[in-house]
């Protein structure tokens, strides 16, 4: 639907038959419409809130994950603080909208909550950030991009903001030298002024960027590029452009064609668009559960889906390690064996455990050495709560190691 859509237009059209349990978002606008009580509905319902553009599938390329469930939900595992929970319960208490983990190319628990089904869409958030990064390896292992280039040698435009000198790896990595704060909920940050531009915050005062690309071409260089890794999503987007320059394609078709379809996706996904149409690569792209494990599955694969090389296994060999001098505070005390990796978080170098997150509870986590997937998608009720994802990361892990035979039953 278009972003122009009112508060009062929102709350007295909603159907209770859409609602979770019947519940009836009165009051949600374009202030809260992320925030509890509402994210829980309109995580799922992204669609109807602003506009977006289609990531078409292939109906005849659809392929089937097997399933072969095992009693899960009464597994324990430690929390970090020490106590022991079932996985039931982990699930239950971290505000879970969807949980699948795949072991071994079978689907081995699969829960949804709510009204959320198999067939609903939910937003990633920041998830987007790792498929994004998966389109920008394929065009590098095709000889599209070349990460040590400039990215002043894709889009000129951007030699008069602070990303002049920066280079494509700086990008995939976070390191250029670019200020950006991605301090979540501070109108004054430039995180809040990239909700404006995309719609997903009211411009109260009429003088947000228009669109994703303005707020490019205004940010300026504050530190030598590649210092240091700190996270900003708006490295993505600039990846997001360089793409479409580079092919001539909009990033949902793109999407499709690089990855939607040639990973057999059973259902359409989408991207949100800005003001100016441009769709939203750090964060507005939407799937369904079992979709985003067929993209973690192809991560865990080396790169295949079917008889397809979709990603070179060097790369994807690449998500799981990172320059962990450059993973300074508050990162590194998060994953102490963490780093940043071609837009994906690295949990351990050693081990080579990787993963795709994003603010609210969404994640793709990829385990080679359990031979592991989990997608979970989640509506927390807040940005960021460190102590529900360490103890996910715990469940998840533990979940593993069982299946590997790691640890007890």
């Amino acid at each position: 639907m278009a972003s122009s859509l009112t508060a009062d237009h929102i709350a007295t059209t909603l159907q209770p038959a859409e609602n979770i349990a019947g519940y009836r978002p009165r009051g949600m606008n374009y202030d809260n419409w992320d925030r509890p009580p509402y994210n829980g509905w309109s995580f799922q319902h992204v669609r109807e809130l602003f506009p977006t553009a289609p990531v078409e599938i292939d109906p005849a390329r659809r392929r089937v994950l097997p399933s072969a469930t095992v009693e899960l939900d009464h597994l324990t595992y430690h929390r970090t603080d020490g106590d022991d929970e079932t996985i039931g319960a982990l699930l239950a208490r971290t505000h879970t909208d969807a949980f699948l983990a795949v072991h071994r190319g079978q689907i081995v628990i699969e829960h949804y909550f709510g009204a959320m089904t198999a067939a609903t869409t939910h937003i990633s958030q920041s998830v987007s950030k790792s498929l994004v990064g998966a389109l920008v390896g394929n065009l590098i292992d095709r000889g599209m991009l070349d990460p040590a280039a400039p990215v002043t040698d894709y889009v000129p435009e951007l030699k008069t903001c602070g990303y002049a000198g920066a280079t494509i790896r700086h990008l995939l990595d976070m390191t250029s030298g670019v200020g950006f704060s991605e301090t979540y909920g501070d109108p004054a940050s430039e995180v809040w002024a990239m909700d404006v531009c995309t719609g997903w915050r009211p411009d109260h005062d009429g003088r947000g960027p228009a669109s994703l690309h303005d707020l490019i071409l205004s940010l300026k260089q504050i530190r030598p590029h590649g210092e240091r890794f700190d996270y900003r999503s708006v490295e993505t987007d600039v990846l997001g452009w360089v793409l479409e320059r580079r092919t001539g394609l909009a990033l949902p078709k793109l999407m499709s064609e690089i990855l939607w379809q040639p990973l057999g996706c059973e259902a359409e996904a989408y991207f949100t668009l800005d003001k100016a149409g441009i769709a939203l690569a750090s964060g507005g792209f939407a799937a369904t559960a079992r979709d985003y494990a067929r993209f973690g599955l192809m991560m865990l694969s080396g790169g295949w889906a079917g008889d397809r090389q979709l990603v070179s296994a060097d790369w994807v060999a690449a998500c799981g390690r990172g320059e962990q001098a450059k993973f300074g505070a508050p990162y590194a005390e998060w994953y102490p064996e963490g780093a940043y990796s071609n837009q994906f978080w690295v949990e351990d170098c050693r081990r080579g455990s990787f993963m795709a997150r994003g603010i609210y509870g969404q994640l793709i986590y990829i385990d080679p050495v359990n031979e592991l997937v989990a997608v979970k998608l989640s509506a927390w009720p807040d940005y960021r709560m460190v102590d529900l994802l360490r103890d996910t990361l715990a469940g998840i892990r533990a979940i593993g190691d069982h299946l590997s035979g790691r640890r007890d039953a």
